[in-house]
């Protein structure tokens, strides 16, 4: 089959992960520029799927697991490899970066007036803006690959249910593991190819800005969107989950966030302060 039959049945067959991927390239179209955009989304990709690549040999960095291939010819492989399966992992790596640094960068309000209140109905600060330097600082990087990891809590286990759902049984672990069928070493996989791309993206960065260290003005809106797609693919995941009735795994991953989601109202509000 021809390349670019097989790339629009890959689109069809999984519209929400493109979807995603259109959201997500927007966003740091605004956020990043063009040219970073390209890059962290290359690195990302890249580094995602020489992982997937090793660990369906060598069991290096996710744990040993299979893809059955049972969707050869309806979406587009790289050698065993889905094509979308790698690509997800751009998006999910932007959208916990959004968060991670929506967390960690400086923050300023503006001074409320008569005229322009700086809080809004409900009680959140939307005139929040963020000064960070163009390459991510290291906590960054490493608050974004443990949120990478967080959301793959949910993420995984519906997935390796995918043949109850419309994903399809793509893939399975030849020992199930603890965490509802997923081993441990999946998650910990996850967190490597966060570090790894984002290191990769920072240095790669560095050689773009030859040497700047210029601060830029993020506005919280922008930084918004990243984290509302981070939020957007968790709710999709978890809907999913209570629909095929895995009311256990569901509640798991609703109170691992609760914490984490109310931590970001409070930030958002001006009432946690972590820099």
């Amino acid at each position: 089959m021809d390349l670019p039959a097989l790339l629009l049945k890959t689109v069809y067959l999984r519209p929400y992960v493109f979807l995603f991927l259109l959201v997500s390239l927007a966003s740091a179209g605004r956020l990043l520029g063009w040219r970073r955009t390209v890059l962290f989304f290359s690195i990302t990709w890249a580094t995602a799927f020489v992982c997937e690549y090793s660990s369906t040999r060598t069991g290096i960095p996710f744990g040993w697991y299979y893809y059955t291939g049972s969707t050869v010819g309806q979406e587009l492989y790289l050698s065993n490899v889905p094509f979308m399966d790698s690509l997800s992992f751009t998006f999910l790596l932007y959208a916990s970066y959004c968060l991670a640094l929506v967390f960690l960068l400086p923050a300023r309000c503006a001074v409320p007036d008569a005229g322009h209140p700086a809080r809004e109905p409900g009680g959140f600060r939307w005139t929040l803006s963020f000064e960070a330097e163009p390459r991510p600082a290291w906590p960054v990087v490493g608050l974004s690959a443990l949120l990478l990891a967080l959301i793959d809590v949910v993420i995984d286990p519906v997935a390796l249910r995918g043949g109850r759902w419309f994903l399809g049984q793509i893939y399975y672990y030849p020992e199930p593991g603890l965490y509802f069928g997923v081993p441990l070493s999946n998650f910990v996989g996850w967190g490597i190819v966060g570090l790894i791309a984002l290191a990769g993206y920072r240095l790669a960065e560095a050689r773009l800005s030859a040497g700047s260290v210029q601060r830029t003005r993020m506005a919280a809106g922008d930084l918004l969107v990243g984290c509302g797609l981070y939020y957007g693919v968790l709710l999709f995941n978890l809907a999913v989950t209570f629909w095929i009735g895995e009311f256990l795994l569901g509640m798991t991953g609703v109170l691992l966030f609760v914490p984490i989601t109310t931590l970001l109202l409070l930030r958002l509000g001006g009432m946690l302060r972590l820099s």
